[in-house]
């Protein structure tokens, strides 16, 4: 491997454990001293913890009840591998500049903390609901192989008004503007993507148009 491709590796290994480790410390850190629904501020009105739980999809959104959960879960758990490999390939290869290594990294990085949460909290922790969950508390966890719930805990309820009364359809109903609650994993996904469209998305086309010119 050249030295560009050691120094690609080095960056994609040691960006991909720091995503996993500030990722699951914050969510350890909640889970172990807040109850489900516990929230404090950190920046006025404007960023607040807030210790929530979903089944599975980023910034608090659900699927399909228990089969769907197991369904999604595995399927991630195959996009994450096929991730990882593509990106060894790219190194490897040297088919990518230092910047498509470093958002596809994020990428799998994050989708990884949040497989980890579904795959292995539930055999962990007890619950949270009404109590400060335990590490591999006595009698076993709240629930069984991939079906642990994921943790989220960063609100930004930026906008928190009411539309006025001279609004159409959606006169003086509440506005809260960001409302999903996400985690550090979420938010390594979205920056990977951000920075990969804004950045490097000529790297992408002219792959896609390689292989369309290769095409007979």
């Amino acid at each position: 491997m050249s030295v560009c491709g050691m120094r690609q590796k080095y960056i994609a290994i040691l960006l991909f454990l720091l995503v996993i480790v500030l990722d699951q410390a914050s969510k350890i850190v909640v889970k172990t001293t807040m109850v489900l629904g516990q929230e404090f501020p950190v920046l006025g009105n404007w960023f607040y913890i807030h210790f929530t739980e979903n089944y599975g999809m980023a910034f608090g959104f659900s699927f399909g009840g228990e089969l769907g959960k197991i369904l999604l879960t595995l399927i991630r758990l195959v996009l994450v591998g096929l991730l990882i490999r593509f990106i060894r390939k790219l190194i490897k290869e040297k088919l990518a500049p230092t910047g498509v290594i470093v958002g596809l990294t994020m990428i799998s990085g994050g989708a990884l903390g949040n497989l980890i949460d579904s795959m292995f909290y539930g055999l962990i922790f007890s619950d949270s609901i009404g109590q400060v969950a335990q590490i591999f508390p006595e009698g076993g966890g709240y629930a069984s192989f991939l079906h642990g719930r994921v943790v989220d805990m960063l609100f930004f309820p930026i906008i928190d008004t009411h539309f006025p009364s001279w609004f159409p359809i959606w006169a003086n109903e509440h506005f809260l503007f960001f409302r999903p609650v996400f985690n550090l994993a979420d938010s390594a996904i979205t920056i990977g993507v951000a920075y990969l469209l804004l950045f490097h998305y000529q790297y992408f086309s002219r792959e896609d148009y390689k292989k369309s010119k290769a095409q007979p």
